[in-house]
């Protein structure tokens, strides 16, 4: 029985990932082929969703801003007919393609839509691969200059950038803070900070709807703050430091100094409590 039950399986399988090489990219899609994976690239504050579809397993891509090139590492198990189609969002990469297997130029089945860019490609060959996209635009500057980047951690908060807390963040950073030199300074340097780790918090906020909510919790008061400087008028640079500083030292009071006071007092209540019931 149980070796009726392997074959099966196993038959199963080959049906899926089994497909004729000679005609892959023009009936085929990522659903035909096998093993399916999402991948994010995270670039310039931006977010994009690559899809690949493969009858191999691949790893997770890296993106090259100087280079406008995609990379992706993968392992084959088969010594012939690897077949894979990538997705890849247009307002990435766009322009002419040059596809590399292994550093060297190879053919594929290209087809797109007003969003997206599907490569398809059939090899060879069992080990380990490289396989690059190289493109003649990368989008995401001109996305960066147009939007100024996104909120991720707010964005996966709050399901959409079109939420009303997102629109504000947005309209704050554009017409308040970037309006200054002071500013643009301020959101330069944050920017580096910010975007170091606020892709993986947004990915486990997708994962977790408990972590999202805690993380709602936790920011709600920062956005609240934020909005003071929407009824403010900043009209020189001193004013933006002016109000920028204590923007933060009445974050740095609500979320640090205010939890270490309540904390202080709550010990000494339980101490004092204590004391009482010794000599009572």
């Amino acid at each position: 029985m149980w070796t009726k039950l392997k074959f099966i399986l196993f038959f199963i399988f080959v049906l899926l990932i089994t497909t004729n090489s000679s005609v892959f990219g023009s009936e085929q899609t990522v659903r035909d082929v096998g093993f399916v994976s999402k991948h994010m690239i995270y670039t310039d504050g931006l977010s994009f969703e690559i899809v690949v579809g493969a009858n191999f397993l691949v790893h997770s891509p890296t993106f090259n801003v100087n280079d406008n090139a995609l990379q992706f590492n993968f392992e084959t198990g088969l010594e012939e007919d690897n077949i894979a189609e990538i997705v890849v969002p247009r307002n990435l990469i766009d322009g002419e393609f040059t596809v590399l297997l292994n550093g060297e130029e190879i053919s594929y089945h290209f087809s797109d839509t007003t969003k997206t860019s599907v490569f398809s490609i059939a090899f060879d060959g069992k080990g380990k691969h490289t396989f690059d996209i190289i493109a003649t635009n990368y989008l995401g500057n001109n996305l960066n200059k147009s939007n100024g980047g996104g909120c991720l951690i707010a964005t996966s908060t709050f399901g959409s950038e079109m939420a009303p807390q997102v629109q504000q963040l947005r309209e704050l950073r554009d017409n308040t803070i970037l309006q200054t030199e002071s500013g643009s300074a301020f959101m330069t340097g944050f920017n580096q900070f910010y975007y170091s780790f606020s892709p993986a918090i947004a990915d486990y906020e997708r994962e977790n709807p408990t972590f999202k909510e805690t993380v709602k919790l936790a920011i709600t008061p920062l956005l609240i703050s934020l909005t003071l400087l929407q009824y403010v008028d900043i009209d020189s640079e001193s004013e933006m430091l002016g109000y920028g500083v204590g923007v933060i030292l009445l974050n740095i009071g609500m979320y640090f100094v205010a939890p270490v006071i309540l904390i202080m007092k709550i010990r000494k209540r339980v101490n004092i409590e204590k004391l009482h019931e010794r000599y009572a």
